[in-house]
């Protein structure tokens, strides 16, 4: 029997890769999206939506407003609606299906973890930050788990930084080529009431300010595979960090960057050149300054091995298929 994937905010790079992998398996999928999409169903159109959930072998939930942004009020507000009301109306259309999706797996952040740069966080023993990212992740969570499904297995799957050809690696690619591929340095910073008050503004951490604030990532074939390894084994439910084992920081990150893409030098930005520079291409020092130090415990004791669990291994593999696409 084909399999019936239904993919929620599928429009992204990860969503577009599952989308891909599970159509070439032979499987139907169908996707959710903003009105104007190419998109099976729309959100709002409650009735389409509940259509597509019911009888689904598997839902898959990454909708969500991309935190690559300036924090204002306006993106503040949108980034919250924009996953807690979409998880919303998928959790009651399963409520209301005759035959619910046996799995539903909900796209979270590894983000939700304090800032850690003395022990990892695993599923057991991480501490849950503070600040509005943080704040954005457990109300995304919350409402993931609020209702009743006793029909549904539900994963909120903690995903740290996802590379891949389109991903968040993009922009670090073209720093690196340009010469700026050195580690992103931490420092002194002026706050304001109004982002201390939205809890947006990045406090400075003299420990990891030399460009040692962890980076935790994930191949995204790791993300497709992790997914169908929660397909197959129906005891794990509740939240699992999708997040590569072997974690590095932010100064060996880079470093393995530039020698993969063949790179001598890359000149290192300091806090107030990252602050400027947010400014001017609209995002947040946030996403680069941050310890993510996060380890995939759950998964490592159930079993799954990592198809890219170091780092030059996962980068070449990116880059090289980056140059073959690119000759085509």
């Amino acid at each position: 029997m084909t399999q019936r994937v239904v993919i929620a905010g599928g429009s992204g790079f990860i969503g577009q890769y599952l989308a891909a992998a599970y159509r070439t398996a032979g499987a139907e999928v169908s996707s959710i999206g903003r009105q104007g999409s190419a998109s099976d169903a729309h959100w709002g159109d409650l009735p389409a939506i509940r259509q597509l959930v019911d009888g689904a072998d598997l839902l898959i939930n990454l909708a969500g407003k991309s935190v690559n942004c300036r924090y204002s009020e306006a993106n503040r507000a949108e980034i919250l609606r924009s996953r807690v009301d979409t998880t919303a109306a998928l959790s009651d259309a399963v409520q209301a299906a005759s035959a619910p999706p046996p799995l539903w797996i909900n796209s979270s952040t590894a983000t939700i973890y304090r800032h850690a740069d003395d022990r990892p966080m695993a599923e057991s023993t991480g501490e849950i930050g503070a600040g509005f990212s943080v704040g954005i992740a457990t109300a995304w969570e919350k409402t993931f788990f609020a209702a009743e499904l006793p029909g549904t297995r539900r994963v909120a799957l903690r995903m740290a930084i996802v590379l891949g050809d389109g991903s968040a690696l993009a922009p670090l690619i073209r720093l690196a080529r340009a010469g700026l591929g050195g580690p992103q340095l931490d420092g002194r910073w002026f706050s304001t009431r109004a982002r201390r008050a939205a809890g947006t503004f990045h406090e400075y951490r003299r420990r990891t300010s030399s460009g040692r604030q962890k980076f935790s990532w994930v191949h995204i074939e790791d993300v497709l595979q992790i997914i169908r390894f929660l397909e197959s084994h129906d005891r794990l439910e509740g939240v699992i960090n999708a997040s590569s084992p072997n974690p590095t920081d932010n100064r060996s990150f880079m470093s393995t960057l530039r020698r993969v893409l063949g790179v001598r030098f890359g000149l290192a930005p300091s806090r107030w050149m990252l602050e400027l520079g947010s400014m001017a291409i609209r995002t947040e020092t946030e996403l680069v300054l941050k310890s993510r130090w996060v380890v995939p415990e759950r998964l490592v004791d159930a079993g799954y091995t990592f198809r890219f669990p170091t780092l030059e291994p996962a980068l070449r593999n990116i880059v090289g298929t980056r140059r073959i696409r690119s000759s085509l």
